[in-house]
């Protein structure tokens, strides 16, 4: 029944997807967090940009910003970010699609997070002397962090599942697998059941590891 399968490197497939995830959650959290500070900080401009760039990013496809990528950055620009071939170029290009589009769900469950720090402890911080960003970094997001594993759970599941998209520029994820699958295989429905199953294998155990981790970190009020 699954004898087609050995012409396929489905757990290759899965392996690029479990790359693709963990260095654009690294890169998302990253400027994500940044982003949170910027909205939350007292310098206008500032403000403004972080604002600005979660309300664009948040309402453009995922789609369109790693066609983007690949298209502008690459093939029109010859931006390759170190990359000597084509599939490592387009690897890196997608990294980067995706931590531009999901850091800025990311600055928004981060910013929930800081939402639940009393304005009381900020306070208290700045009247000993603390400048913001020592407040914000040693005093807020530490509390912050604690309250949005929830919310950032939620953003590294739909992560995983937006790693498809990179199959629009040639990644070896396990939506072009799937693809190339379907079109040489009569076996449609058993190749969408395990594809799935993979996706469910990978999201499941992050939804319920992470879940429990936002139970015991959580900040007692």
């Amino acid at each position: 029944m699954f004898d087609f399968l050995d012409g396929y490197d489905v757990l290759g497939a899965f392996w690029t997807t479990v790359q693709l995830t963990l260095l654009s959650a690294v890169g998302s959290l990253v400027w994500g967090t940044l982003l949170a500070a910027m909205r939350v900080g007292p310098v206008p401009l500032m403000r403004g940009f972080g604002t600005t760039y979660v309300n664009i990013v948040r309402n453009i496809p995922l789609t369109v910003i790693i066609l983007f990528s690949s298209l502008g950055l690459y093939q029109t620009l010859n931006i390759t970010l170190a990359g000597k071939d084509t599939d490592t170029i387009n690897f890196r290009l997608a990294v980067l699609g995706l931590i531009v589009y999901t850091s800025a769900f990311v600055c928004e469950a981060i910013r929930s997070g800081i939402n639940t720090v009393p304005v009381g402890q900020a306070e208290a911080a700045r009247a000993i002397g603390l400048s913001f960003s020592q407040v914000l970094f040693l005093v807020v997001l530490p509390q912050a962090f604690r309250a949005a594993v929830g919310p950032l759970t939620n953003v590294l599941i739909a992560l995983t599942k937006n790693t498809t998209v990179a199959a629009a520029i040639g990644v070896a994820e396990a939506a072009l697998l799937m693809k190339d699958m379907v079109e040489k295989e009569a076996q449609l429905l058993l190749i969408s059941a395990i594809i799935a199953f993979g996706f469910c294998c990978l999201t499941l155990p992050t939804g319920l590891i992470l879940g429990w981790v936002g139970k015991k970190v959580a900040v007692k009020r």
